[in-house]
Order: C-alpha cells, then structure tokens, then sequence
C-alpha cells in the first residue's frame, strides 16, 4: 500500500475506514441543535454532525457534539460518522452494523433553567446486540428523531472509560442536574486503534457514574507486507554492491487523526491528507569483508555501527506524535480521543525493543576458513512518513537489526591439475586481509 502502488479511488472513498460492514468517515458539517443562552449555566452549545448527502450519502450521526462556547463550530471541528456497507459483511448471521434506536429515555430537560429556548437531553434505548455511542439533544422537549443518530452492533466496538467533563448544569437552577462525559479508549492490540467519535454522554447528576456504559469504535490498520530482499551472496572474492529496493517492503496506512501534522491543521489532514503512509524499507548493509589467502583458518573482527538514535526517535515522535515501541494517543490538538499500537514486527521492536534506544557499536568476530572469502551483512530499516500525495511529514529514522547478521562464504574452485606433477607450492602464502565499509 505504498504510494507507488494506489488505485484511482475517489478522495472521498480514500477516507473512508472499513470494519466489516462498517465505514466510518468525518465530517465537519455541524447544526446548531440548542444552546445555554439566558441559562445561568456555563455557556455550551449542542451541535449535530450533518453529513453532507452529495459528499457522503448514508452516512450518521453517533450522536451530538457538546462545546462550552456558543462560537460557531461548524467547518472547523471534525466529528466521525458511520455508514452501512452491504458488500462487506464477513458473517451474515452477525445482522446489519447499524441500527436505528428503539426510543430514547429523557435524562434532563431546561426547565427552570431561564434559558431563552427549551432544550432536553436525551439517552437513546437501543436494540438488543446493538449499543449507544452518545447522547442527543433537542430543539424543545419533544423526543429527537429516531433518524438522528444510529447505534452500532456491539462487537464492532469496545468498553472505554470516562474522561473528563465536558459541561454541566451545575447552578443553572434546572429541576434536573445533567453532566455531560467523553469517552476515553482502552488500550489497543497491535495494528488496532479504538476511536472515541467525539460525542458527548450524558448522565444526571455532577459525580462521575458507578456504571460508565461508554464505548469506541475499534478497527485494524492496514498493513502490507513484502517479502525481505534477498541477503547478498559472495560469487566471488569480492563482495558485491547492494542496492536498496525501490519498493518499500512494508507499509502502515494511518488514518489522518493519529498523525499530527506540522503543517496541516485536523480539518486540512482530513481534506488534504485523509490518509499517511508509514513506509519501512530494508536493505542490506556491509559489515566487513575478509579475504583469507592462507592455508589456515584466520579469525576477522569488524564493529558495527548502529543507525539508530535515541534523539532522532524521540523528535520523530514528538513532531509527529507516533511512537515505535509503545502506543500513542490524540495530542491536545485533536478534536476526539484514540488509541493507538504498531506492530512490533513492522517497527523492529518485538524482540529487541531497547534495540531502539542501544546506540552503542557492536563488536563481531568470525572464522574465515582457509583460502576463502567471508563478508557480513546486518539488516537496516529506513522509515518514512508520507502524506496522501507522496510529500514527506519529516525526516526519515533507520533502525540497524544487529540481530540479524548475515554472514556470506565463498570458497574457489581447487585449480584443475594438468601434466605428469603439480606446480610446487609457495613456501609461504599472504596473510588474510579484512575490510569494513
């Protein structure tokens, strides 16, 4: 999935993220559902993700956005909604991935409160096997259309926790006291991010709930694999040069909002860069060589220097918030919680994880065998962080596999004895010579 290998999709079917019969995209497009305006509460706002039918028919709501500011929101806070895709249901007796509610259960309305508009929040009930991601408002104290949002089959989700408040009521003077919660993600499996969409869940009372039923979205990120490149092999006395693969030989695509991009705002990554491409490629490089002239074994040394450096790792992770050996989360920045991990094996990190932070040389002997050539190989990883249109986000980091040492021999032919006696043989021959890079 490098970028030498996309297909003409459309920019918006790009952006689009697929778990089973799920798709989940973004938008920015929000509706003003109710505000505080006249309450003696904290100024918030309730906003409604309206996708855009032109731009992503099908697509819903997970439920409204709650802000503690009246400012206008829309176009400039990016929110996730949700589609079904019938072409991609793994096991049809798992049912459709979305559902619409079968009601909604009032949780708290404005009365009492002097706002200038009635409002109510409200709890949607949804079917059996199916779950809730967020709370819904209404313009009046009437139930909101069961079209506002859709809930989500559950085993397309996980349990998360409660972060911080988001607003409250609290000296509004309404007859019901409401505070209003985020969620926050578990921890993720390698290659999974768990994706808190950014709506709000209310919950009556000030003090964080004994029983949180809060929830994320969850999906894998792609990843593609190509085999290593061959290891070199002597043919000769002399080692061969090795040339690095133009094609990549393995590729994370990361959606946008687990990068932070120095240039590019979160609503900008979405319209510019809905997608990064993590690239690792491997090559080949030569530790040292030794070519062995005598009629006995001899023992070469040679130091490898690692490519690695703790410094660059970290400002790699720091300007771009993801990190190798560990998961990462949303910066500050971001509109809405995640979670995210690579994969050990696609970092270099499963076995040999302070391989990362070990900048020290390593020392290597080998026994080169008589009248023979040995050269050694270690494996190094260049990574590169690109966006949806090839340009870089940041210099490239290497990693030097000193696990993988690939040492190479070659021998030559005796030579072919003619005539009635062979050539006397030297009363000394050379010593071995050695060579590094």
């Amino acid at each position: 999935m490098s970028t030498h290998d996309k297909t003409a999709v459309s920019a918006e079917q790009m952006k689009t993220i697929r778990y089973d019969n799920l798709l989940i995209n973004f938008t920015t497009e929000l509706l003003r559902i109710w505000d505080t305006t006249g309450s003696r509460a904290k100024p918030a706002a309730f906003w409604r993700p309206t996708p855009p039918a032109d731009v992503l028919p099908g697509f819903f709501s997970l439920g409204d956005v709650v802000i503690d500011e009246h400012k206008n929101i829309s176009g400039r806070h990016v929110v996730a909604v949700v589609c079904e895709d019938e072409a991609a249901r793994t096991d049809p007796a798992k049912g459709k991935a979305l559902a619409r509610p079968d009601d909604y259960e009032l949780i708290w309305k404005d009365s009492g409160s002097g706002s200038k508009k009635d409002g109510a929040i409200w709890r949607p009930v949804p079917p059996e096997g199916y779950v809730a991601l967020g709370s819904v408002c209404s313009d009046g104290h009437d139930k909101p259309s069961f079209n506002a949002i859709r809930c989500v089959r559950a085993d397309l989700v996980i349990a998360s926790a409660s972060g911080e408040p988001l607003w409250s009521d609290k000296g509004s003077g309404a007859r019901q006291s409401i505070c209003a919660w985020g969620a926050i993600p578990p921890v993720p499996s390698a290659d999974e991010i768990h994706l808190a969409p950014g709506t709000f869940l209310g919950f009556n009372g000030y003090s964080r709930p004994a029983h949180f039923l809060a929830y994320s979205l969850r999906f894998r990120m792609p990843v593609e694999d190509r085999p290593l490149p061959p290891a070199p092999v002597l043919e000769g006395v002399t080692p061969p040069s090795v040339q690095k693969p133009e094609q990549p030989t393995g590729c994370v695509r990361l959606p946008w909002f687990t990068v932070k991009d120095p240039q590019l705002s979160p609503p900008e990554q979405l319209r510019n860069s809905p997608f990064y491409d993590l690239q690792r490629t491997d090559h080949y490089q030569l530790v040292g060589h030794s070519h062995n002239r005598t009629n006995a074994t001899t023992t070469s040394r040679w130091t490898v220097a690692r490519s690695q450096r703790s410094g660059s790792l970290l400002a790699f992770s720091e300007l771009t918030s993801i990190e190798f050996d560990a998961q990462w989360q949303n910066q500050a920045a971001q509109p809405f919680q995640f979670k995210a991990r690579l994969n050990g094996g696609f970092t270099r990190s499963d076995t040999h994880s302070n391989q990362w932070h070990d900048t020290g040389r390593l020392e290597v002997a080998a026994i080169v065998p008589r009248n023979s050539a040995l050269a050694v190989y270690v494996l190094q990883s260049d990574y590169t962080l690109l966006r949806a249109d090839g340009s870089r986000v940041t210099s490239d980091i290497s990693h030097t596999d000193c696990s993988s040492l690939h040492f190479s021999e070659y021998t030559p032919p005796e030579p072919t004895v003619t005539g009635s006696a062979a050539e006397p043989a030297l009363a000394q021959a050379p010593a071995a010579t050695d060579s590094a890079p």
